[in-house]
């Protein structure tokens, strides 16, 4: 495997859309196709990687920003790199994109397509639940906003999808870009905060 193979893909979408089943099921079979590949999901993140971050706007885009910095390292050396991540804001998701173009690593944004009414008949956390019942306030989508992405790279319709349906998309779409790269040239480019100047000592 080279550097090459190295890609971001952002599943992004309203909590319950099945985004985390999906990357799941697509880093199963990247693995099958001989990707190295990893699942950087929203909720696991949350737990061990930023515990000390809350719900506010300046939160949640700070989430994004780390989720999306330790997948660029990834991504520079060769990693698939599947982000299951509501990420809620436009310009959050942006800035992650304009991160990797600078360091010249791929980054695609996926976004899984389920209507609200649909998420909230599935509430596999039981988070719409919560809302109606006064538990919780700031559900994405429901007394908190969500930007649906104005021109995303791919549309996942998982409402009208099986998952395993959805993961066949993402998968050829991952696999697509792949083997583009593969067709043509790519020349390294390490991340910016990991590059040293010509006279740093190694």
């Amino acid at each position: 495997m080279s550097d090459r193979d190295g890609m971001t893909l952002w599943l992004t979408g309203l909590p319950s859309t099945g985004k985390s089943t999906i990357a799941a099921d697509v880093a199963d079979r990247l693995r099958r196709d001989g990707a190295r590949v990893t699942v950087l999901d929203g909720d696991e993140i949350r737990a061990e990687l930023t515990p000390d971050l809350g719900y506010s706007r300046a939160d949640r885009d700070e989430n994004v920003r780390r989720i999306g910095f330790v997948a660029r390292l990834l991504a520079a050396q060769g990693v698939v790199v599947l982000a299951p991540v509501v990420a809620p804001f436009a310009a959050g998701r942006a800035s992650v994109r304009a991160a990797h173009d600078r360091d010249g690593t791929s980054f695609y944004e996926a976004y899984v397509a389920t209507p609200l009414a649909e998420c909230a008949r599935r509430d596999v956390k039981g988070l719409y639940a919560d809302q109606r019942a006064g538990r919780l306030r700031g559900l994405t989508g429901v007394d908190d906003p969500y930007e649906v992405p104005a021109a995303p790279d791919l549309v996942v319709p998982a409402g009208a999808q099986r998952p395993g349906e959805s993961a066949a998309l993402v998968h050829e779409f991952v696999r697509a870009r792949r083997d583009s790269r593969h067709a043509g040239t790519h020349r390294r480019r390490w991340p910016s905060s990991l590059r040293a100047s010509r006279s740093s000592p190694a």
